[in-house]
């Protein structure tokens, strides 16, 4: 059986590297690898400390090689994307010189502020992947040659229990929930969720936490919102799945100004909820594709639809979802670019 290494600074988390790795890894195992999981940060099979995106200690390069003994190819899940760690970017990449690799791009250095203009590390071994077309083309302009793989999604997921749910965060029958299923950093724009659902009268719900230390200005921004504010499980004595999230909720936001792709976009479609959203530009690329949004500087659009909800729209949006971002795609889409590699697939 052929074996994949899985690397990146972590994995089995909630952001959206981890999570699409594992859907990754899931369709590496229909094609019939072994997986094994290498990480600074996470439950995986592989912990080196080094990789992590704020390490104690320096990357071990010798215990990264170990850890890459004997696969067949090797997955690197932007560590050598963006330079969070650029010790572990470098001796990954050294690493993985000559071995058939595949560069997953979720993000590109100059994607981000203050993180800089090099390109990834390439190698004449390696494929690279980016999950937007936008990625692509700049990779193309550095000389780059990558394929788009968007994210992909069960279609096909079981609805959440709406009720139960509303109960356990004690939010009322004709009460309005906005969820924004994110973290928060100053990219995924809290302060543009809060406002939306301030002018329309919602109780405001933000899924995730606080990183790379904007808790303090989340504190700030929570503190001065004149609506009900709910954060993660708020008071639920248990964490909340994703599923019973999106049923909760009457609107899904997602006002960032940068995403790599962006979730919620498909999320909100497969589990059937309005989107309202911002103008980043992969979202623009997306919404080529079909979708019907509310765009965030348009809060009466939005209004006017929570007052005569349409279904139709909601059906609409999960048709193109299914069309184009379904998950039953990935492992051909995967089996093509390994196709390309001398691992014998």
């Amino acid at each position: 059986m052929p074996v994949a290494a899985v690397v990146s600074f972590r994995l089995s988390g909630t952001d959206g590297v981890s999570i699409e790795s594992a859907k990754w890894c899931a369709a590496l195992g229909d094609l019939g690898f072994d997986v094994v999981s290498v990480a600074g940060e996470g439950s995986v099979d592989h912990l080196v400390a080094g990789l992590a995106i704020a390490p104690e200690v320096e990357p071990d390069r010798e215990m990264i090689e170990r850890a890459l003994d004997g696969a067949d190819v090797v997955i690197v899940e932007n560590l050598c994307s963006l330079p969070l760690n650029p010790t572990a970017s470098a001796v990954v990449a050294g690493a993985c010189s000559g071995r058939p690799t595949i560069l997953h791009h979720h993000d590109l250095s100059w994607q981000r502020p203050n993180l800089g203009a090099e390109p990834p590390p390439d190698d004449p071994g390696w494929r690279h992947v980016t999950i937007n077309e936008l990625s692509r083309r700049e990779l193309a302009e550095r000389g780059i040659d990558a394929t788009t793989i968007y994210n992909r999604f069960d279609t096909a997921v079981t609805p959440g229990d709406r009720e139960r749910t509303r109960s356990a965060l004690r939010v009322e029958p004709r009460e309005r929930l906005f969820l924004q299923p994110t973290r928060a950093l100053p990219r995924k724009n809290i302060a543009g969720g809060l406002a939306v659902s301030g002018r329309l009268g919602a109780t405001y719900w933000l899924l995730g936490p606080a990183e790379d230390g904007f808790g303090p200005e989340l504190d700030r921004l929570i503190d001065g919102a004149t609506h009900r504010v709910l954060r993660g499980s708020a008071g639920a004595v248990a964490a909340i799945p994703t599923q019973d999230a999106y049923a909760a909720c009457d609107l899904v936001l997602l006002p960032s100004t940068w995403e790599g792709f962006g979730n919620p976009t498909v999320e909100s479609a497969v589990h059937r909820r309005p989107l309202c959203i911002g103008p980043y530009p992969v979202a623009r690329e997306l919404a080529a594709f079909g979708f019907q949004w509310f765009p965030l500087e348009d809060p009466d659009r939005l209004e006017r639809w929570l007052e005569a909800p349409d279904a139709s729209l909601l059906e609409h949006n999960w048709s193109v979802a299914d069309a184009h971002f379904s998950l039953r795609e990935l492992p051909g889409r995967l089996a093509e670019v390994l196709s390309t590699l001398p691992i014998g697939f």
